[in-house]
């Protein structure tokens, strides 16, 4: 995050400043003892919630991470995304940036959606949306604007919906397939970086009950 306006979007954000303080603080707590010894991991936290995406070589060395991160005080969930293969390559890594950095501005200009409790991670063209929203269509139209952008192979939704309760008030609970809409990406006046064409395969939604 930079450093101009940190201060005003923390504020905006439904975590607010001091909780923002406290996923910063876990996340790095996390990634020190990840370390590079299992994997090339990215921790992402929200409101004491873990993400772990990235690559590693073995199914234990996943386990071990995920085990890491739920021994960090103060957790609430941990949901282990991590790739057992080979690092990204370099056009992978510029592809999940752009895909990131275009989810994200059209969660900014959608007047429905309050970008500032979502948090976006792309890995391998899967998105990951994490945070809290403030009503079900919001999520639906959060999830939607993900699911065309191109070059996305799926989204896989950790966002809490509220309900009228504060996030830290709600349990975390399983995710739970739900059918993605028919149809391809719709057409946009900017296109992904050029390289390998992307699959056509249905895209996946997740979301927390």
């Amino acid at each position: 995050m930079a450093a101009a306006g940190g201060v005003g979007y923390e504020a905006a954000q439904e975590r607010g400043i001091n909780g923002t303080y406290d996923d910063v603080k876990m996340k790095t707590e996390i990634a020190t003892q990840l370390g590079v010894q299992y994997g090339d991991i990215t921790t992402t936290v929200y409101w004491g919630r873990v993400l772990l995406t990235g690559t590693t070589s073995s199914p234990q060395q996943k386990a071990q991470a995920e085990q890491i991160a739920m021994g960090e005080p103060g957790v609430r969930a941990v949901y282990n995304e991590i790739v057992v293969g080979p690092p990204e390559s370099a056009w992978e890594m510029t592809q999940d940036a752009w895909i990131s950095t275009r989810v994200r501005s059209d969660l900014v200009f959608d007047a429905d959606v309050r970008s500032g409790n979502y948090t976006i991670e792309t890995d391998r063209g899967s998105v990951y949306l994490i945070g809290s929203a403030r009503s079900q269509p919001e999520l639906d139209r959060a999830t939607q604007l993900a699911r065309y952008v191109p070059g996305v192979q799926r989204v896989v939704s950790y966002v809490e919906v509220r309900y009228g309760q504060p996030v830290g008030a709600m349990p975390p609970g399983p995710s739970q397939a739900v059918a993605p809409p028919p149809g391809g990406y719709l057409d946009r006046p900017s296109a992904p970086p050029p390289g390998p064409p992307s699959s056509n395969a249905p895209i996946q939604v997740q979301k927390l009950p």
